[in-house]
């Protein structure tokens, strides 16, 4: 004769011992004591002046600071993706005479500071006078005055532009070294030569992994472009400057510089997540849909 196990009614279960997490409620006490000290101080402290820092907040000057920061940003960052896509791609390359001027490149511009570097472009004169185009240890074409030609814009740009086009080069490579090799090979097997592959199928499964650090190093470059100021270049912070020079009110300029830097980059922020949303939605696809062909005890190819 069968028996019958008897299970236990709701009631009979044990309560559920729930865990607490004294540590967190500890922790989230203190961040908040500290954010109201820290808010009131803000809203209280007078030497602030607020109302000050807004009122310049759509000053023409810092309105055209303001624009000039975005055009130096711009133009660095297409510079820096650009050459760094550029060197990124020598680097990996079998020729060892590109590889190793592509190494070079990158350990010159990353290894020293932007500041030295803006610096170094600001006195390019002093090294330089006379720029002369021509056929190298050949024949020159013309020459030009390295002050006219190296404007204060062109040296921020220099600057910018080239020392970010080494990092660039490296979340290129590492974009490029995350795909699967048997991608290129099988571009190879459809006929396709290196340089389609690269477009067509490499740097497409690769945009999932350079988004993230690309707009992050864009973020980084709007907030190194107040470096340039020591260019004498009119942005956003050096306009600020020439204000609070004339007025003294040296807090609330600084105040609406940085309140201008927090507005853009938070702008930039809501794009990078939309982008890294758009491209992580056809790679999670692309990795499930490796999933589910993949056979047991193997790997998809």
């Amino acid at each position: 004769m069968a028996t019958t196990t008897p299970t236990r009614t709701s009631a009979q279960r044990p309560p559920i011992a729930r865990r607490r997490h004294y540590g967190r409620w500890t922790a989230a006490v203190i961040l908040l004591l500290v954010a109201a000290v820290v808010a009131h101080s803000l809203v209280t402290n007078p030497r602030y002046e607020w109302g000050v820092a807004f009122t310049w907040f759509h000053s023409p000057r810092i309105l055209l600071g303001l624009l000039r920061t975005l055009e130096l940003t711009a133009v660095s960052m297409l510079i820096g993706v650009v050459l760094g896509g550029v060197v990124g791609v020598m680097r990996m390359s079998s020729n060892p005479v590109v590889a190793a001027v592509a190494w070079f490149y990158v350990w010159l511009f990353r290894g020293t500071p932007v500041f030295v570097q803006l610096l170094f472009w600001g006195s390019i004169s002093a090294l330089y006078p006379v720029i002369t185009v021509g056929i190298p240890f050949g024949p020159a074409f013309a020459h030009f005055s390295a002050n006219d030609v190296v404007t204060p814009f062109i040296a921020a740009i220099l600057g910018l532009g080239l020392n970010e086009g080494a990092y660039m080069a490296e979340i290129v490579r590492a974009g490029l070294r995350s795909v699967d090799p048997g991608q290129r090979e099988a571009a190879a097997a459809l006929g396709m030569n290196p340089s389609r592959a690269l477009v067509r199928i490499v740097m497409p499964q690769a945009m999932p992994v350079l988004i993230p650090p690309t707009a992050n190093e864009l973020i980084g470059l709007l907030k190194s472009s107040s470096m340039v100021s020591v260019l004498a270049f009119p942005e956003l912070l050096y306009s600020a400057q020439l204000i609070y020079s004339d007025n003294y009110q040296t807090i609330p300029l600084l105040l609406t510089a940085s309140i201008w830097y927090l507005v853009v980059t938070s702008v930039l922020s809501v794009g990078q997540y939309f982008l890294e949303r758009h491209y992580g939605r056809s790679f999670s696809a692309r990795v499930s849909r490796r999933a589910v062909l993949a056979p047991k005890g193997g790997s998809a190819v």
